[in-house]
């Protein structure tokens, strides 16, 4: 779809001199509940020297005129409005606009804790970073006001070379580090001398943060917590069917194994780190399919499902897997035996769980 962007407040009447150290780009769609929250967050922050683009990506329940009214408020928030393009081309339009030494990205329904920009950005000055990567919070909600929180935990480390990042980096995939824009702070002319942006695909987060690190060589995790990330609101993907599940986990398995490759990084726990994360995700592509929203009809099921735990990748991947608990070393037992039966039986109670208890399931998958 064509988008024609609209800059409506904070743009030309605003007063900018010198350019800010970071960017905060927010893409706003139906996020009208939770947005001033987040906004709110930014401006308490102890750290005041940003601009906030907040990208109303085609609303329709009125979070385009939050955007206005804050704006309104602050002469550090820049309000676009565009058609309804997406997240990855809201931040696109952002990126192509923003001045800040670095960037920050933010989703409309989070929130972040007040020193996350003044750690952050202390921390990249100090050591002179392309790339800062922080420990967050996952917030599970099962009720109104109560919730189940997983803390993903980042150690303090400069990373000395890059090829010191490339050797510890399925750590960070491991700790869920690497996947989300929002636990970063990517310096912005790194992102424009290589060209990077958001692709305009299903799970764009993946693709460019893996744009991020194949040549990066200045990148630092920081111990901290500080982004809250949101999940399980009304119409949540917990229950949600994706016709496309099983396709996109494979092309992410093979960027992965690219990137390896292009690294030239091949031991024996990068094989199995790359193995038991397929694993995990098949899992998952097949309660995609024993979940209650799926339209196919049982015997496509059980079809899709032999067809997915029976392929020589999946094969490979499962024999060297080394799984982190009991529970998963449990859990593969019939995908190793390539029972059908078994898996969709053993799949069909985690569907169960997974959509009547949020709260159960958010600690299952925590502690897996």
């Amino acid at each position: 779809m064509t988008t024609t962007p609209q800059q409506t407040i904070g743009s030309e009447d605003a007063p900018f001199g010198t350019a800010p150290a970071i960017s905060i780009i927010i893409p706003v769609y139906n996020v009208r509940a939770w947005l001033e929250r987040a906004v709110k967050s930014l401006q308490a922050q102890t750290f005041s020297d940003f601009e906030l683009f907040l990208i109303d990506d085609g609303s329709t329940d009125g979070s385009g005129e939050v955007c206005d009214q804050l704006a309104v408020r602050d002469a550090r928030i820049r309000v676009i409005h565009q058609e309804n393009a997406g997240a990855a081309a809201a931040r696109n339009l952002a990126i192509e606009q923003a001045r800040g030494e670095y960037l920050y990205f933010m989703d409309g329904d989070d929130w972040v804790d007040p020193t996350a920009l003044a750690d952050m950005y202390e921390f990249a000055k100090a050591n002179d970073l392309d790339l800062v990567v922080t420990g967050f919070y996952i917030e599970t909600y099962y009720s109104d006001d109560k919730f189940y929180q997983e803390l993903r935990n980042a150690p303090d480390r400069v990373f000395a070379s890059q090829d010191e990042f490339r050797q510890s980096a399925h750590e960070l995939f491991d700790a869920q580090l690497l996947y989300a824009p929002w636990n970063k702070l990517y310096r912005r002319a790194y992102l424009m001398e290589k060209g990077i942006r958001f692709p305009a695909t299903f799970w764009d987060d993946l693709p460019f943060n893996l744009d991020v690190v194949r040549e990066v060589e200045r990148v630092g995790t920081l111990d901290g917590h500080y982004y809250h990330f949101l999940r399980a609101r009304q119409e949540s993907e917990n229950t949600r069917y994706r016709a496309d599940m099983y396709e996109k986990r494979e092309e992410e398995h093979q960027w992965l194994q690219e990137l390896y490759t292009q690294w030239g990084i091949d031991s024996p726990k990068i094989q199995e780190f790359l193995a038991r994360r397929y694993a995990e995700r098949l899992v998952g592509c097949v309660e995609n399919i024993t979940n209650k929203n799926c339209t196919l009809s049982r015997q496509e099921k059980r079809a899709q499902i032999a067809h997915m735990i029976s392929t020589p990748q999946a094969r490979d991947a499962l024999a060297k897997t080394v799984p982190g608990t009991f529970m998963m070393k449990v859990l593969f037992v019939p995908y190793r035996m390539q029972n059908v039966t078994l898996v969709m039986a053993e799949s069909g109670f985690i569907s169960f769980v997974k959509q009547r208890s949020t709260n159960l399931f958010a600690r299952l998958k925590a502690n897996r």
